[in-house]
């Protein structure tokens, strides 16, 4: 007796052709989002984060988390917050613990 193979016709009915079909791409995760995100004052931040990343390199981060305490120090909010603004463009988690820290710092001060 003669075996013929036949090829499923639709993807749906085969597990076989399911599993070998390509399946189609996502969204990429680097997608800026829409337009209307996009403002003058982000592209701004950008532009200087990718400035300081070219003076200081790996260490930019680190180095714009201490001009943010610095800043931060001499009651500067808003230099404080323009360097947690590159620190956070430049590494999200550094600046979401130094707003955390200056968060805790903030309440103490008040209580005390």
């Amino acid at each position: 007796m003669t075996v013929h193979f036949a090829a499923a016709r639709s993807t749906a009915r085969s597990p076989v052709a399911r599993a070998l079909a390509r399946r189609a791409a996502g969204r990429a995760a680097n997608d800026n989002g829409t337009a209307d995100l996009l403002t003058a004052s982000n592209d701004q931040l950008l532009h200087d984060a990718l400035r300081h990343f070219a003076q200081h390199g790996l260490g930019s981060a680190r180095a714009a988390r201490k001009q943010a305490e610095a800043a931060m120090q001499a009651g500067d909010n808003q230099g404080y917050e323009w360097w947690l603004g590159i620190c956070g463009t430049l590494d999200k988690r550094m600046a979401d613990q130094l707003r955390r820290a200056n968060q805790v710092f903030e309440g103490a001060k008040r209580e005390g």
